[in-house]
């Protein structure tokens, strides 16, 4: 069977399933698959999968797709050349890379934590310094609800900050003076507070002080009892709770009282790690450890210049060490932060403590889905530097894309993993629209299209002419849609198929996927032979290299891939009709068919870049060959939200399809009806047609096509009830039952079962729950619809319903005939 290997041929010859609740349904209110050529049957793994027809009220607390881990096992064991000397090379040895993200507005929710988790958080941490007192407890039990990942609470520290403003934020004119006082009150351009309000007083006249990262640089002119008078020496903005640097040494103490209630606090709710912001000296890890207790972690901050004098001591009896470049910026050179971050980890790995690095690392992400490249390399040589872990600040505690953010530091520190597990071997490069989200199928997209400077000489092949579903088939082989298969399949492959749903290799597979021609052509050729395969028009649609010729017993071929020989089932009709003689081998696209309905086109690998530039990594897809109802649209919007996705790719199958079906460019003009009145989510959803044609396979045809979106970049997939099935041939949980047979396919099923309208409380509900309810039929929609009734607006959305009428009022056709 062509499995593609990465070169191809152009010249001849050569677990138990876990339940999510998706749907809110209510009441009446009425009375591991082994990659293993040489077994037949692998053993599967259990596979994690949803359900979306369970009642809200189940979901549990914390997770059930939580992975155990609470570390990001990025095992180093290699040479590298980033290291400088044989010390650093053998520190890097079994270490582990963690990753700590600060939670804030931004991710203090489900999705977010949940997602954070995935990704492989190891650390959550909550800044006291933008966390309210009384709010604490409530913040920290909102998360232990929903995550096993430790939390770590940043203590504010020895650090002077602004008090609240009127507006939050505020720009002081140069060359004006401004009162700061110690009370706290609503600040303006002609007076601020300062926190903590003891400071007031230890300020003197002629003290410069600098205002939210140097915006504002301010020196005190002028003392009384509660104020001091500044003058404005150099302008800017600066915002509420912002850290303020006095350029003198003023001592105060390690901890506030707001530290000591949060860790005392921390303490009673069994948290254990505590990090001291602003560590001057080793006496104030002995202070926060006494309050911490037995047992607690102590990350000590380095973002002072005392705290660089006193480095070693301080590593000595801390757990950890972090380096907060952006306050450490303040008071020490920016361009010697390079240099003083390398002697930081040199110094605490010395004294065996764990390093962790912060400020800026994603910054731009902060407002953008991707990262610059200065950020990029920032990351990877912190990492060849030393760093146990990396900090996530403001870009997951107020950013836009958190989530983003904290995958973008796994993707760095894996490639760094492979770099050092390489050591000097090169680094194979893959193209930047395939490294987002999911991985193909096999590990790799399959291509097999003519490159714009590639040519195949055709003018002497046989040609034979081929129907449009094989030809649809030959397209979607070679844009990588059903990778791992680079061609028609022979035999073996095909026996492998239908007995295990397997590939040779192993590796799973359930759909055949051959070409069958009438006899006389198969007896022209044999393997070895390459042939022109065309359309019914005549045009030259693409290459075969033949492989092999054989011959299947059609009915045999029909009971075992739809599990009937009944000529009631289409698919079984489709495979008696083209016969038993089978073409093997691999292909090569020349054009694809010039079909009327391309412009929803895009390939998997194109969709893929779609993905990346939107910052998805998360897809849920829905596929569909029925104009869109409101059923669709409910499940589409519950697997949205209970999955945590990132969007939405809406998929409908528009090629050839049964008699009596919509036609394809009417159900595209309803989807798009439903984007342009902006019913859907902004910039939640993808809308891509599927140019192939059902099957009718049910079970079978549910993995198959859930492969396929897992080959466009997809982690989620939607299956209905009857999935892909027809006429009652198979059974309403077969299609879970077979996702659970077949372990891990490297992407998750989300199952529904059938859903309806209940008129009294105006809501869709789970049919079973609710016998009252109508359920949506297809079939009562094509009746009216052909009749020109309108449907209730709960049934069918009337945007969409007005692109139908809008066809009838042009006599254009409604159905497939």
């Amino acid at each position: 069977m062509p499995v593609d290997t990465g070169t191809r041929r152009i010249s001849n010859g050569s677990r138990r399933i876990r339940t999510w609740p998706a749907l809110p349904t209510k009441r009446c209110e009425r009375p591991r698959r082994r990659q293993a050529a040489d077994r037949c049957r692998p053993q599967p793994q259990r596979r994690q999968s949803i359900d979306l027809s369970a009642d809200i009220a189940s979901m549990p607390a914390v997770s059930p797709c939580r992975q155990d881990r609470t570390q990001i096992n990025w095992l180093i064991t290699h040479r590298t050349n980033c290291a400088n000397t044989e010390t650093e090379v053998g520190a890097m040895k079994g270490r582990e890379v963690e990753l700590l993200c600060t939670l804030g507005p931004a991710s203090l929710n489900d999705k977010v934590i949940h997602w954070l988790e995935r990704a492989g958080t190891s650390l959550l941490r909550l800044n006291l310094s933008h966390t309210k007192i009384e709010d604490l407890e409530r913040i920290i039990t909102f998360i232990q609800k929903r995550t096993h990942i430790p939390i770590c609470l940043d203590t504010e520290g020895a650090q002077i900050r602004t008090g609240p403003l009127a507006d939050g934020k505020v720009t002081v004119r140069e060359n004006r003076f401004l009162t700061a006082r110690a009370r706290p009150a609503a600040g303006d351009q002609f007076g601020i507070s300062f926190y903590p309000a003891y400071i007031i007083d230890k300020l003197q006249v002629g003290d410069f002080i600098s205002i939210d990262f140097n915006a504002v640089l301010t020196q005190v002119v002028e003392k009384n009892n509660d104020a001091v008078i500044l003058r404005v020496l150099n302008g800017g903005e600066l915002g509420q709770n912002k850290a303020v640097t006095v350029q003198r040494t003023i001592e105060m103490p390690p901890l506030t009282d707001k530290d000591l209630a949060a860790i005392a606090i921390g303490r009673r709710m069994g948290i254990r790690h505590f990090a001291l912001s602003f560590a001057h000296r080793a006496s104030d890890v002995d202070g926060i450890r006494a309050k911490a207790g037995p047992g607690a972690v102590i990350i000590s901050k380095i973002e002072c210049l005392s705290g660089l004098r006193h480095l070693a001591s301080i590593a000595e009896k801390s757990d950890a060490i972090l380096i907060d470049r952006g306050d450490l910026s303040r008071e020490v050179p920016i361009e010697q932060i390079p240099a003083i971050q390398k002697m930081i980890i040199r110094t605490a790995k010395a004294h065996a403590a764990k390093v962790y690095v912060a400020t800026n690392l994603l910054e731009s992400m902060t407002s953008s889905p991707t990262p610059t490249r200065a950020e990029v390399n920032d990351i990877y040589n912190t990492l060849a530097d030393g760093a146990d872990g990396l900090v996530l600040a403001a870009e997951t505690a107020i950013g836009q894309y958190p989530v983003n953010c904290a995958r973008m530091v796994v993707k760095v520190a894996e490639q760094f993993r492979r770099n050092v597990h390489n050591g000097t071997h090169s680094i194979r490069v893959r193209p930047s629209s395939l490294l987002a989200g999911v991985e193909p199928h096999g590990g790799r997209l399959v291509s097999r299209t003519l490159g714009p400077a590639e040519d195949l000489d055709i003018r002497d092949l046989p040609a034979i002419t081929v129907g449009d579903d094989e030809l649809t088939d030959v397209e979607q082989i070679a844009r990588g849609t059903f990778s791992p298969l680079s061609g028609f399949m022979d035999r073996a492959c095909l026996e492998s198929v239908l007995e295990y749903n397997q590939l040779p290799s192993g590796l799973a597979w359930t759909m055949p996927v051959v070409l069958a021609v009438p006899r006389e052509i198969a007896s022209r050729f044999s393997e070895g032979d390459r042939v022109l395969l065309s359309s019914k028009s005549g045009m030259a649609h693409s290459v075969l290299d033949i492989g092999e010729t054989y011959d299947f017993e059609p009915e045999l071929l029909a009971r075992k891939w739809f599990g009937t020989d009944s000529r009631e089932h289409p698919g079984v009709a489709r495979v008696l009709a083209r016969g038993g003689h089978f073409l093997a081998g691999g292909i090569t696209l020349i054009q694809p068919l010039p079909l009327p309905y391309r412009r929803y086109d895009l390939t998997p690998a194109q969709l893929r870049m779609v993905f990346a530039h939107k910052g998805w990594s998360r897809v849920v897809a829905f596929h569909s060959r029925n104009m869109v109802h409101r059923v669709h649209e409910v499940i589409q919007m519950a697997a949205l939200e209970r999955t945590y996705a990132d969007g939405l790719l809406i998929n409908p199958v528009v090629g050839l399809a049964k008699r009596g079906d919509f036609m394809p460019h009417l159900i595209l003009d309803g989807y798009q009806a439903m984007l342009d009145y902006g019913i859907y989510p902004p910039g939640k959803v993808v809308l891509a047609s599927f140019i192939t044609y059902p099957r009718f396979a049910g079970p079978r045809e549910a993995v198959f096509t859930a492969l396929c979106r897992k080959n466009m970049g997809c982690s989620h997939f939607i299956i209905g009830r009857d999935h892909s099935g027809v006429g009652g041939f198979y059974a309403a949980n077969a299609s879970r039952e077979l996702f659970d047979e077949l372990g891990d396919l490297g992407i998750e099923p989300i199952f529904f079962d059938a859903i309806g309208y209940d008129t009294q409380s105006e809501s869709y509900v789970d049919l079973n729950a609710c016998e009252a309810a109508t359920p949506i039929s297809g079939s009562e929609i094509r009746r009216a619809l052909r009749a020109g009734e309108a449907l209730p607006n709960w049934m069918m959305r009337s945007e969409v319903q007005d692109v139908v009428r809008a066809e009838m009022m042009v006599q254009h056709a409604l159905f497939q005939e």
